[in-house]
């Protein structure tokens, strides 16, 4: 029977395979910081933002947040399109997305909205315009604080505009828009990654898709094979065990994680936890630092975490993976207890058999001369994050047949 329906749904002129749905793009939601508030608040305005999916489909739905909002949102008007340049939408590409058949709805506060689907057909790495059009005062925007989608803001209901008006400013950050999902034609999965500053990108060139995830992406679709999409779930300065700057992952896991439709695959790329722990009280630090409250963690404590989220992803039917974490030598945030705990995390991590498979991003980007420090061609200046070259280098160094 599966044959006769799988022959039949790839005839020309055939409509397509129903298949369930899958996320393709990701934005972890967070609480508005500084460079959002400077130009909060939105009112009467259109928020524009093109965003490149993993995988592709024949249907979209948006995923809209306004979980850290402290009132209900309204959205006036949306639509999405296939993205031209500079902003636009392709001719024709241009569609109304809806909301339980209506075109506005009210989201309340503390709570995230799923658009109705659009039968637009989205080719895998495609760029989509999302516009959403603001009628009323926003205060709170929920947002994603790292910047690696363009966005403009601009006045009035915009939506039905195929180019970017002269009047459109840049956004500082990703707003509201936190999951683009799919349809795809034939049965697909996601792998979902939860990290910090380094799974979002810090350090790559803004706009460009340069992330580790984008480029592993980009490999899984030219090597064709079973269908997969990357989300990227990264927050710049997160922790597993503590909040600061976003939700915990403990915390964040299931939202983030295991709620992606079509799962079948996890990254936990988490390193934060031992680097602020160990980190010298300096005066260069003591105000970065001060973002990050609760008790100091040690190796013991991470592993624990470790083990948490794979056995919940397990508990769902997928495959849990990890990442060792990275050098930082040579960074304000360097000690050698640190580092000696860094590298105890790391031999647990290769050895300890608690992973469907490891990424020993650490053996990619240390330096053979100094161990705990990042080869100076792979970092961004800074000795802690990645540049386009040393997130390209993570992303080459995965085996993809874990994805299988």
């Amino acid at each position: 029977m599966n044959s006769v329906i799988n022959n039949a749904s790839s005839r020309e002129g055939s409509p397509p395979r129903t298949c369930d749905w899958v996320r393709t793009w990701g934005a972890s939601p967070q609480p508005p910081d500084s460079s959002v508030s400077r130009i909060e608040p939105f009112e009467n305005a259109t928020l524009r933002q093109t965003v490149r999916i993993t995988g592709g489909g024949h249907r979209i739905r948006i995923r809209i947040s306004n979980e850290y909002g402290t009132a209900p949102l309204t959205i006036g008007a949306a639509r999405a399109g296939i993205a031209d340049t500079d902003g636009g939408c392709q001719d024709g590409s241009g569609l109304a997305v809806t909301f339980g058949g209506r075109p506005t709805v009210t989201v309340p506060a503390g709570a995230p909205m799923l658009s109705d689907p659009v039968d637009l057909r989205t080719p895998a790495l495609s760029r989509l315009t999302i516009s959403l059009y603001l009628p009323g005062r926003v205060d709170t925007v929920t947002c994603h604080g790292t910047f690696h989608t363009l966005g403009w803001l601009v006045p009035g209901d915009a939506t039905d505009l195929a180019s970017l008006p002269m009047d459109a400013t840049p956004l500082p950050a990703q707003a509201l828009i936190t999951a683009v999902e799919v349809q795809p034609d034939t049965p697909a999965k996601a792998i979902t990654v939860i990290g910090d500053s380094r799974v979002d990108g810090f350090g790559s060139t803004p706009g460009t898709d340069r992330r580790w995830t984008d480029l592993l992406a980009e490999r899984l679709d030219a090597r064709g094979g079973p269908a997969r999409s990357v989300v990227s779930q990264g927050i710049s300065g997160n922790r597993m065990l503590n909040d600061g700057i976003g939700t915990a992952a403990l915390s964040r896991f299931d939202r983030d994680v295991l709620a992606t439709p079509g799962l079948g695959h996890v990254v936990i790329a988490v390193g934060n936890d031992l680097i602020f722990s160990f980190a010298p009280d300096t005066e260069e630090t003591a105000g970065f630092l001060s973002m990050f409250p609760g008790t100091s963690v040690g190796v013991d404590d991470v592993i624990a975490a470790h083990l948490q989220l794979a056995a919940r992803a397990r508990a769902h039917g997928v495959k849990a993976y990890a990442a060792t974490i990275a050098p930082y030598g040579g960074s304000e945030m360097y000690t050698p207890e640190g580092d000696k705990a860094r590298e105890q995390v790391n031999s647990w991590i290769r050895t300890s058999g608690a992973f469907d498979g490891v990424l020993d991003f650490d053996a990619v980007w240390r330096d053979p001369a100094r161990p705990s420090r990042i080869r100076s061609d792979l970092h961004m200046g800074d000795n802690l994050h990645g540049s386009d070259a040393g997130y390209a280098a993570l992303a080459e160094s995965i085996d993809l047949s874990l994805f299988d």
